[in-house]
């Protein structure tokens, strides 16, 4: 039994990847820190910070992940929260059967702006840049209905390609649940969901990368946000979906914010990370409800009118309710 194991073990073997999704929010604009890969087999696109996990070297996974980040970007992380594990065969395109199988471990990490604290070849980039489809600020994004939603009803017409995991629900059902339609409206949440349909359809560059028969159907694709490295839009993916959810029972938001702020700032911050346009008097109404900020005294002068009240985080609002997060009102225009 012994020998089995060892004929088998070095074309069966395992590495260990951390990622890190660090966001940051600049000018209301969600930012997302990228680095470029100095050497990949597969593609020369962006990239969040990654290394290998060496337990020799890193106690911890967690210890392992800021030290890689610190050695790229130069950064010293705050607030990280471990996200997934992603371990599928096939997530990337490999040469061959002989490369160790990644299996990566990723990261959310919020860190307030700094323009000048990210060195060594790393820097921030608008996080709708990579999913273009999940601003809703302004209303429905034109790439939705002009790009997405044609093809992808294409995509759910057609029949079930052998091989296809089976599914409880049709193409057609998940693609209502996932960009909504005259019944089902669009949850900010599913980033994930959307992402890995549009993966299955064949409609991004990282299926074609990894030679997914559905990306093989079709031509003259438009480009669908930028791509990356290996599958780490899909580890963006699950921090967005993660960090819009959890806005709204943890209090995370104010990792992002600056120690003193106006109202104003904070529901744009929040607007930025959710992807939607927030009714101001009732998110105002909302936060100062829910005791989550108090005023400091101070007011802020050079906003263009009248002058606007500072507030900070109330962290005692942590101590007397188990969710003080931000609840969310969408505005109707």
């Amino acid at each position: 039994m012994q020998g089995n194991f060892s004929n088998i073990l070095p074309s069966g073997m395992v590495e260990i990847g951390l990622n890190a999704a660090i966001a940051s929010i600049a000018d209301d604009q969600p930012q997302i820190l990228i680095v470029k890969p100095e050497e990949t087999r597969t593609d020369n696109w962006e990239a969040l910070p990654f290394g290998p996990f060496t337990p020799r070297t890193h106690r911890t996974l967690e210890i392992g992940l800021r030290s890689w980040v610190k050695e790229q970007t130069d950064i010293n992380l705050g607030y990280v929260e471990q996200l997934y594990t992603f371990g599928d065969r096939g997530r990337h395109a490999q040469q061959d059967e002989i490369e160790p199988h990644i299996v990566s471990i990723g990261y959310l990490a919020l860190t307030k702006w700094d323009k000048d604290q990210v060195k060594h070849g790393g820097r921030w980039q608008n996080w709708y840049k990579f999913f273009p489809w999940e601003d809703w600020r302004d209303g429905s994004p034109e790439i939705v209905g002009l790009e997405i939603m044609p093809r992808l009803e294409e995509w759910a017409m057609r029949p079930q390609t052998a091989g296809s995991p089976a599914r409880p629900l049709s193409k057609n059902e998940r693609l209502k649940i996932c960009f909504g339609d005259g019944q089902v409206g669009w949850d900010e949440e599913k980033v994930l969901e959307r992402y890995e349909l549009l993966y299955e359809a064949g409609l991004l560059a990282e299926a074609k990368r990894d030679r997914r028969p559905s990306a093989e159907t079709w031509t003259d694709l438009p480009a669908l946000g930028r791509p990356m490295h290996h599958d780490h839009r899909r580890i963006v993916a699950t921090a967005m979906g993660r960090l819009r959810g959890k806005i709204k029972y943890r209090p995370v938001i104010f990792e992002l914010m600056a120690e003193k702020f106006t109202l104003y700032e904070m529901q744009k911050t929040v607007e930025g990370i959710m992807g939607a346009h927030l009714h101001k008097q009732n998110f105002r109404r909302l936060v100062e409800s829910a005791g989550l900020v108090e005023p400091t005294g101070e007011v802020r002068t050079h906003t263009g009118g009248r002058p606007a009240k500072l507030f900070r985080f109330r962290r005692e609002a942590m101590l007397e309710r188990p969710a003080p997060g931000v609840r969310i009102s969408r505005s109707a225009g």
